[in-house]
């Protein structure tokens, strides 16, 4: 496209000279300026234009678009303004179009030009002839005035500018509707432009919004993939953590496809013969593992990624028990009431009828009565140490409750397991 150098009347005048259209391009700094620029730069465009159309490129900053605006309304920039010879805007195109939507808007202002000029053209024909008609009228008349100058050739006369003046009328009338036509299709092309304009305004926002969820869509799956990963890649390794009976625990990490019995085996190498034969369990929710549990892998066990194991002791001392008689729930009630009298009666009678140790001396202090009683103290333990329970350096007489409570065995979470 070659942009014509000079001012607009100078364009104007160039125009007109070459009867040409007068085009008007107003751009600005922003995206769809550049995009407009490309397209009237495009070949096809040049091509349509070439010795039809002059083209003027002014910035929408500067002063020239602003004295164009006073007389041409610029509604938005960019914007396209195609001038007839008569001044009358023949096509306006707002915003940015592609090459091939300019191309065909400048075929129909050529199409539209095209029209005009042939209206025009018969218009002036018309008045020519009309003219040449007026001044045929004008000899006849003149010719009549001078053969007849009587009554019969002043009513022709006025039969003639009668007719004349009705031929005027209509003529005036027939123009003031072409016009009044012009400017409706006028008025109508307007009206389809903008409605166009807002068809591709509210294409855009949905191409824009279709994009930004299609974004978002994408933003989505890419955080759920990710999440995936990491999830996959945690479940992975399996961390454990070995809980000892003395509250201490130990910590590995195994592929969460390794059976239970390759890590009771590296608990076994960790504990060595400290607690000697035990098993493992979970507390929450309680589930002891034995059998074929111990050749499930860590994942099906729910033990992945990480988890916390027990390690239950399992005692080889045989279990006491407390004899009851066969009789019946009355003797087993009846020995439950009498046997702290029993276990009482034992301890005074070994303490009274036990014979007295030898005094060391006379002059014996309370150090030497204490280590006394201590020696009784433990002759009565050793004699019966079935009727005794110590709590530290305590001892007390032993019931039931705490015959029971040492058949009992205790996990690794100090809970007692019947």
């Amino acid at each position: 496209m070659r942009w014509f150098e000079g001012s607009i009347p100078a364009a104007i005048a160039f125009a007109k000279q070459h009867n040409a259209i007068f085009v008007v391009v107003i751009t600005g700094d922003d995206e769809q300026s550049g995009q407009m620029t490309l397209s009237w730069e495009d070949d096809r465009v040049a091509e349509v234009t070439n010795g039809s159309c002059v083209a003027i490129k002014v910035d929408g900053k500067s002063e020239t678009c602003i004295q164009f605006s006073q007389i041409y309304p610029v509604v938005c920039i960019p914007s396209s303004f195609f001038i007839g010879e008569n001044g009358i805007p023949l096509e306006v195109i707002a915003g940015s179009v592609s090459a091939e939507e300019l191309t065909e808007r400048i075929h129909k202002v050529l199409q539209v030009r095209c029209a005009l000029l042939a209206l025009l053209t018969r218009k002036l024909e018309e008045r020519r002839e009309q003219k040449k008609k007026g001044e045929e009228e004008n000899d006849i008349k003149k010719e009549l005035e001078r053969r007849k100058l009587g009554k019969d050739m002043l009513d022709f006369k006025r039969k003639q500018e009668d007719e004349k003046t009705k031929r005027l009328l209509e003529e005036r009338n027939r123009e003031k509707a072409e016009e009044k036509a012009a400017r409706e299709r006028v008025k109508q092309q307007i009206a389809l432009d903008r409605a166009d304009r807002a068809a591709r305004y509210a294409k855009t926002q949905e191409e824009v919004q279709l994009a930004q969820a299609t974004a978002l869509q994408a933003r989505q799956l890419e955080m759920d993939a990710r999440r995936d990963a990491a999830q996959r890649e945690r479940s992975a390794v399996a961390r454990i953590q070995f809980r000892l009976p003395d509250g201490s625990s130990f910590t590995n990490q195994f592929p969460s496809n390794t059976p239970l019995h390759e890590a009771r085996q590296f608990a076994a190498q960790e504990l060595g013969n400290r607690y000697g034969r035990f098993s493992l369990a979970t507390m929450f929710p309680r589930r002891e593992f034995v059998g074929e549990d111990l050749e499930k892998t860590l994942l099906e066990l729910e033990l992945a990624p990480s988890a916390s194991i027990v390690v239950l002791p399992q005692s080889s001392r045989p279990a006491q028990t407390v004899v009851q008689s066969s009789s019946g729930g009355f003797w087993a009630m009846l020995h439950t009431l009498l046997y702290p009298l029993l276990a009482f009666w034992r301890f005074l009678s070994g303490f009274i009828f036990s014979p007295q140790p030898p005094s060391a001396s006379s002059s014996s202090t309370a150090a030497a009565a204490g280590g006394t009683q201590d020696t009784i103290r433990k002759r009565v333990l050793e004699k019966r140490p079935e009727d005794f329970k110590r709590d530290g350096k305590i001892y007390r007489l032993r019931t039931q409750e705490d015959s029971e409570d040492d058949n009992n065995t205790w996990n690794g979470n100090s809970t007692q397991q019947m």
